[in-house]
């Protein structure tokens, strides 16, 4: 077993068996664990990252201290100037005080990450993804995606001078393929689901020698995700909330979100996590409705929400740790609570997220419906991107007049 005082800056270790690996080599799964992975359960041997905490990081105004270095010290890179030259994190997180001219008895915060480079949260894991790879001259990256993942890893490698190949349902929204083609990356549209384009693209990095980005694959995804945690904690002044509503399909966001704050806690900078609460469509709730049972059950399904859509939730058990570890929260909300509420959040705060996206504005809507809402308590609510990813999931939310002659008195009968 590797120990934590070895020299190099972090270690793997196994989300199921807890056997660490060294950095040194590119591992994606646990080569024991990974042994019993089949094609009806959620991979086993899934990786998480730790880090050598030095004494000199136990100081006072640590966390200024990491932020100041933008995190470096528990990031798997070595140099902040390998990632990419573009804008990525540090979104707002704006304040929220009444929805339909009803002031909200509790304190509401929407995280809106759809103004990262491809507008969506999936940047932040691809930027890391991106920086691992250029530090060891990997130029060729593939992803396997719903849609987001592709064109954020798309976008990343134009701005690096990297080659990307992105596998997806041949049913991915127009907007996110027109994305991937824009930014010039080889596209392959898949006749079959995200777990069809999953399992070709882990075949191609073992055919091809490709660097692969897959979330629950790729461990270094998580660590990209993980910032959203430390800049929430920042942006409340570095107080922690109540509450954050995550949206959750294969659950590598929501694990991001956990290691992040866990990373906090391990530093001393916290003193516990927030309560994490996943938001899922009942549509494709292959995670909330396996948290309690023994053994997993497939449940295929489909939802509005495609990027949250997956019948094998890859990063499943590691989720499942996160949640009976710290008390998380989960629940489900329809595609009319969906579709909903991102009708509610574009008329209330000018923020148009995709449905995906305002899957976890559901679950708080639905949360303050149910008086599950403290008055008082701090509430974030997690939103990954833009409306404009998949403008045909809205369509019948739109309600266009026919066009008119440009008269005054038409003018008065349309608006009558």
């Amino acid at each position: 077993m590797i120990q934590k005082n070895n020299t190099n800056k972090f270690i793997y270790e196994c989300i199921d068996c807890k056997k660490q690996y060294d950095s040194e080599k590119i591992i994606y799964l646990c080569p024991s664990c990974s042994k019993e992975n089949n094609y009806l359960n959620p991979p086993k041997g899934v990786l998480r990252i730790d880090y050598n905490f030095f004494e000199k990081y136990q100081k006072k105004n640590l966390f200024d201290h990491l932020k100041k270095e933008n995190f470096l010290q528990i990031l798997p890179i070595n140099k902040i100037k390998s990632l990419p030259n573009l804008k990525i994190g540090n979104t707002p997180l704006y304040e929220i005080g009444e929805l339909n001219n009803d002031p909200l008895p509790f304190q509401l915060f929407l995280k809106d990450d759809s103004q990262n480079p491809t507008f969506s949260f999936k940047d932040r894991a691809s930027a890391v993804v991106s920086a691992f790879a250029k530090e060891r001259n990997l130029n060729s990256i593939i992803a396997a995606s719903t849609g987001n993942a592709g064109s954020s890893l798309a976008g990343i490698c134009a701005s690096q001078r990297q080659n990307a190949i992105i596998m997806l349902p041949e049913s991915a929204p127009m907007a996110k393929l027109t994305q991937i083609i824009m930014y010039g990356a080889t596209i392959v549209p898949i006749k079959g689901t995200y777990d069809d384009a999953f399992d070709l693209s882990v075949k191609a990095t073992e055919e091809f020698g490709w660097y692969n980005r897959n979330t629950a694959f790729n461990p270094l995804t998580i660590e990209g995700k993980k910032i959203v945690s430390f800049e929430i904690f920042d942006q409340l002044g570095k107080t922690l909330p109540d509450n954050i509503f995550v949206p959750a399909g294969d659950g590598v966001i929501l694990s991001g979100v956990y290691k992040g704050f866990e990373d906090l806690l391990k530093l001393k900078i916290i003193d516990k996590v927030p309560t994490i609460i996943a938001v899922q469509s009942d549509g494709s709730d292959n995670i909330v409705r396996n948290i309690e049972r023994d053994k997993f059950e497939i449940k295929p399904g489909k939802t509005i929400a495609d990027s949250i859509s997956v019948d094998i939730p890859r990063n499943f058990n590691m989720v499942k740790y996160f949640i009976q570890k710290y008390k998380g929260e989960y629940l489900t909300v329809s595609d009319h609570d969906i579709l909903e509420a991102s009708s509610t959040l574009s008329g209330n705060t000018g923020i148009f997220a995709e449905p995906a996206a305002a899957t976890s504005f559901a679950g708080l809507l639905k949360y303050h419906q149910e008086n599950k809402l403290n008055r008082d308590s701090k509430n974030v609510v997690l939103l990954t991107g833009s409306g404009l990813k998949d403008l045909k999931s809205v369509q019948k939310k739109l309600n266009i007049p026919n066009s008119i002659e440009p008269t005054i008195d038409k003018l008065k009968k349309l608006l009558s």
